[in-house]
């Protein structure tokens, strides 16, 4: 596997952007809606699958994007080509606060397991695939569901966390986080679903049910900031339909 070699900055605080540079008939492909710019000489098009496999036919294609539906993505992806003469770039964010963290497949083992909607764009070449979660407890009560995507290549990936982003490195240990806040990790990690504690603690610490047990040698990504989190937050502070009448009908009256 030869992924197409590309340069990038990323710009930015808490409100990130990634603008990745391209070589003449260098790409990079992308998740749909979270290209921000791009310079002349730049084309896209939207493709059925990655175009990590040159050689796939229809039947191929269409398999392999009816497993990235599994994971709730669209199935199509852009990909952005420069066509032009000279280094151009294109620039790429997620759609909420946040942090993109870059990933050179090649110093991690050319694999990456994250959560679904963190992958955000990848050098062409980059293989975005699923990763069914063998343990039951695991997919049911994960928080991200039964399926996982895993990237493979050995070029630039990049992949976008809520909040913070922190990198965890474990050497034959364990560590336990808040399912939501785990971001992605790397192959020897292994993944699992254990109870919080005792009733008293699943119910009223305000934890969650479930903690996810990370355990062996390798990285692991988390996020201080989950968006499903950061949605209730604003769902709790939007005022309710009956709330929103009687506040009208006591103007009225006034």
């Amino acid at each position: 596997m030869k992924c197409h070699e590309v340069d990038y900055e990323i710009m930015g605080s808490d409100m990130q952007v990634v603008e990745v540079e391209l070589d003449p008939d260098e790409a990079v492909v992308a998740e749909a809606g979270v290209m921000n710019w791009m310079e002349d000489g730049i084309t896209f098009e939207s493709k059925m699958g990655d175009g990590s496999k040159a050689d796939q036919g229809f039947m191929g294609k269409l398999f392999g994007a009816g497993k990235r539906m599994l994971t709730g993505e669209s199935l199509f992806m852009t990909h952005f080509t420069n066509t032009g003469s000279g280094k151009k770039r294109v620039a790429f964010a997620a759609p909420y606060p946040g942090k993109i963290m870059p990933v050179d497949m090649s110093q991690i083992g050319g694999e990456l397991i994250c959560q679904k909607d963190a992958f955000l764009c990848a050098a062409l070449g980059t293989e975005i695939g699923i990763a069914f979660n063998k343990k039951l407890g695991a997919g049911f009560f994960g928080g991200e569901g039964f399926i996982l995507q895993r990237l493979r290549g050995d070029g630039m990936a990049f992949v976008h966390a809520g909040g913070t982003m922190v990198e965890k490195k474990l050497d034959s240990e364990t560590l336990r986080v808040d399912t939501g806040c785990l971001v992605a990790f790397s192959p020897g990690i292994d993944y699992d679903i254990q109870r919080s504690g005792g009733l008293k603690s699943m119910f009223f610490g305000g934890e969650g049910l479930f903690l996810a047990t990370l355990s062996g040698t390798g990285t692991v990504y988390l996020q201080s900031l989950p968006f499903s989190r950061l949605a209730d937050r604003i769902l709790e502070r939007i005022p309710s339909s009956s709330s929103s009448s009687s506040s009208f009908s006591s103007n009225d009256e006034g």
